[in-house]
C-alpha cells in the first residue's frame, strides 16, 4: 500500500470520527441538552436563605490544583486570608454568573486563591417583588447580607467585588453605613456617571423617565410623575433583561448559532455553547422600583455623579468613602463605557484607588475567555496585598494569645502531665 493510500484511509477514518462526534453531539443539543450546561457545579454551604436573598459560602476546592479557562492548571492556595471576600452580581441575572462553567468559576478562582468567598444571590423576583428599590437592596438586603456572613466567618472586615449594578450596589450600601470594616470594594464595568446619557444603562433609565412625554422637559414634573408611577409597570420581564444583556454583544448573538454548526464535533465547545445559551436565556425579571429610582434619583438628578445619592430616606454619600477601591472597565463595553465606570474613581475620597481598563463588552469583561488574567487574576493579586489581619487588631489577638488564662486549682498539673506526654 503506497503512501497516498494509506494518507486517504487515515483521513477517511478521521472524517468519520468526526462525523460521528458531530452526530452524537448534535443529538446531546437537540434532546439532552441538560447533559451538556456545566453552569453552577461548585459546591457551597448556604449561610443564610431569606425571603427573596440568600448567601452562600465557597469553601477551598478539595483538589489540589483547578483547571482554568486556557487548559492550564493553578495551585490551591490552602492557607487563607484573614478578610473574606463578598461578590455582588447584578441584578436581573442568576447566580450562574459567578459559575458559569468549572473552568470559568469566579467563585472556584478566587476560593482557590486563598479567599473565603461568599457570594449574595439576589432570588428569583416575581410581580410581588416588583416595588423593591435601591434601598431595599443597597441598605436592607446587602446590610443583612454582610451581617451573616461576619457572623459565619469571625471577621468585621470584609472586601466587596461586584459586576456592573452589584458594584454599584456595592458603593450605594457603603456610602450609606460609611463602615471602616469595609476594607476594599472592586467595581466592574459598573454604572457610575449615567447623567452624560452614553450607554444602553443610561438609555434604559432615560427610556423609564421618557414615559412621561412633554414632561421630561420639566424635571421636577416629570419626577414627581415616576414618582407616582406604579413600579410594576416599570420593571422589566425576564425577556426583556435578557434583550438588554444580548445588546452587549449584538454581532455574537447572530452568530453564535453558525459558530455552533460549525464546530458541533468540539464536544468543549458545544458545552461551553450550550452553558453560555442556557445562562442567557434564563434572566430574571427586573425591579420596577430599582429602575424608578435610577430614573428619578440617579438619572433625573444626576446626584450620583455629584457624588451624593438620596436612597428611600438615607443618603448615600460616596464622596465619603474611604475604602480601597479598585475600578475595572470593559474595552468594548456598550452599555456602561469606560468612562462612566471610571467616574468612580474621580468621586470617593479613598487614597488607595485605581482604575484599569480589560479586553471585552460588558459580559466578556467578566466571564469571558480573557476575564481571567485581565480581571479575575489582578483582582486577586490587589487584594491580596489588602487583605491582611488589620495591625491594631493582629496586636490586640496577639497580646490575648499571650496572657495566660485563668485556671482552676489543679489545672497546672494536668496540663504538665499533658505536655509530658
Amino acid at each position: 500500500m503506497n503512501n497516498l493510500a494509506k494518507i486517504a484511509i487515515e483521513q477517511g477514518l478521521a472524517l468519520n470520527r468526526r462525523l460521528a462526534k458531530t452526530a452524537a453531539n448534535g443529538a446531546d443539543w437537540l434532546f439532552k441538552r441538560d447533559t451538556l450546561i456545566q453552569s453552577g457545579r461548585t459546591w457551597f454551604e448556604l449561610v443564610h436563605d431569606g425571603d427573596l436573598m440568600a448567601v452562600r459560602y465557597y469553601g477551598l476546592p478539595e483538589e489540589d490544583e483547578i483547571e482554568l479557562v486556557d487548559g492550564s492548571l493553578m495551585p490551591v492556595q490552602r492557607k487563607q486570608h484573614p478578610v473574606p471576600l463578598v461578590l455582588v452580581p447584578p441584578l436581573g441575572v442568576t447566580t450562574e454568573t459567578f459559575d458559569l462553567m468549572p473552568q470559568r468559576s469566579l467563585v472556584r478562582y478566587m476560593a482557590a486563591s486563598g479567599f473565603r468567598t461568599y457570594l449574595v444571590d439576589w432570588g428569583k423576583p416575581k410581580k410581588e417583588h416588583a416595588h423593591l428599590g435601591l434601598k431595599d437592596y443597597s441598605y436592607t438586603m446587602l446590610g443583612t447580607a454582610l451581617e451573616k456572613i461576619r457572623a459565619h466567618s469571625g471577621s468585621e472586615d470584609i472586601s466587596l467585588m461586584g459586576w456592573c449594578m452589584g458594584g454599584l450596589l456595592c458603593l450605594l450600601h457603603q456610602g450609606q453605613v460609611l463602615d471602616p470594616s469595609i476594607r476594599n470594594i472592586i467595581t466592574v464595568a459598573s454604572p457610575i456617571d449615567l447623567e452624560s446619557g452614553r450607554g444602553v444603562v443610561a438609555g434604559v433609565a432615560g427610556a423609564a423617565q421618557g414615559l412621561n412625554g412633554a414632561a421630561q422637559l420639566v424635571s421636577n414634573y416629570t419626577n414627581l410623575r415616576l414618582n407616582a408611577l406604579d413600579p410594576a409597570r416599570l420593571a422589566l420581564p425576564p425577556w426583556a433583561t435578557t434583550l438588554v444583556f444580548k445588546m452587549t454583544d449584538p454581532v455574537g448573538s447572530v452568530t453564535t448559532y453558525w459558530d455552533l454548526v460549525t464546530r458541533l464535533s468540539d464536544r468543549e465547545f458545544v458545552k461551553s455553547h450550550s452553558t453560555t445559551a442556557d445562562y442567557l436565556n434564563h434572566m430574571l425579571l427586573y425591579p420596577g422600583g430599582v429602575i424608578k429610582d435610577m430614573a428619578v434619583e440617579v438619572v433625573g438628578e444626576g446626584q450620583l455623579a455629584r457624588g451624593a445619592v438620596e436612597v428611600g430616606d438615607q443618603l448615600a454619600q460616596l464622596n465619603k468613602i474611604k475604602s480601597n477601591l479598585l475600578a475595572f472597565a470593559g474595552e468594548t463595553d456598550i452599555l456602561v463605557p469606560a468612562e462612566i465606570a471610571e467616574q468612580i474613581v474621580d468621586i470617593v475620597a479613598s487614597t488607595d484607588k485605581d482604575f484599569r481598563l480589560a479586553p471585552g463588552g460588558h459580559m466578556g469583561v467578566i466571564i469571558g475567555s480573557k476575564a481571567q488574567d485581565a480581571v479575575w487574576a489582578q483582582s486577586a493579586q490587589w487584594l491580596a496585598k489588602r487583605s491582611g489581619a488589620a495591625p491594631a487588631r493582629a496586636a490586640r489577638r496577639r497580646a490575648v494569645a499571650a496572657k495566660p488564662a485563668p485556671r482552676p486549682a489543679g489545672a497546672k498539673k494536668k496540663a504538665a502531665r499533658r505536655s509530658r506526654a
